[in-house]
């Protein structure tokens, strides 16, 4: 599932008539960068919510054939969050899966999660990147093999967390994780569910990622992601 809901309101003017994960990164549209790569880790069926000019994102990607992909659409009158938006479209998950958060940039290879969880036999596996300022970011510990010990969303100083591993916002999840998942309501996976999960003893791994990531929730960062889109190109010319 791609996560395309959101209203994109620090991102603006870029954001004013066109949604975030359209906005374009080295003449190429978030999105389409997004659905490439989701090919390439195998995937060839997605779902994508939608709310804030939504028929923008419908128009864009129809059907999702020219990405080798069957695309199917989430309208969300009402933000449900990152796990309440899975959760409305339970019914379309009888297997493993990836979220996907649209406005995250990388290339990095995705099928590293599956692999990591199989391996452990995870209830649920997250990519995350290392930062120096975890201030404002979901921070993860980890165990020497990789599992999640705890999981703290925006952390004060005075909690004193050693980690400076954060949340990529890539995930690839067993099915059984929408039963932890309220129905209905908003819900946040790094805020109410993946903390709810530990607590309860489930095996979460973390993956480290090596290739860059950036989320591009600023100007500036856009320009970064703009940038390394840029590089992207002129290395593989794709």
């Amino acid at each position: 599932m791609v996560l395309a809901a959101g209203l994109g309101t620090r991102l603006r003017p870029l954001t004013e008539d066109i949604p975030k994960c359209l906005i374009p990164l080295a003449g190429r549209p978030l999105m389409d960068w997004t659905l490439s790569w989701l090919h390439e880790a195998g995937v060839r069926e997605c779902i994508i919510n939608l709310h804030y000019l939504g028929d923008k994102v419908r128009n864009f990607v129809a059907d999702g054939s020219q990405y080798g992909l069957r695309v199917q659409y989430s309208y969300e009158p009402e933000l449900l969050g990152t796990a309440g938006a899975v959760k409305k479209v339970a019914s379309f998950f009888n297997h493993p899966f990836f979220v996907i958060y649209s406005d995250n940039f990388s290339r990095w290879n995705l099928k590293k999660l599956v692999k990591v969880h199989e391996k452990n036999q995870a209830l649920a596996t997250m990519a995350v990147h290392w930062r120096e300022d975890v201030s404002q970011s979901g921070v993860v510990e980890l165990d020497q093999n990789g599992r999640i010990l705890c999981l703290m969303e925006k952390p004060k100083p005075e909690q004193n967390l050693n980690s400076h591993y954060v949340n990529a916002g890539f995930y690839f999840l067993d099915s059984k994780v929408l039963d932890y998942i309220p129905e209905g309501r908003f819900c946040d996976f790094a805020f109410d569910i993946f903390p709810k999960m530990v607590q309860a003893g489930e095996k979460i791994y973390a993956v480290k990622m090596e290739d860059p990531i950036i989320g591009i929730d600023t100007i500036e960062a856009y320009r970064e992601a703009n940038e390394l889109a840029t590089r992207l190109v002129h290395s593989t010319g794709s």
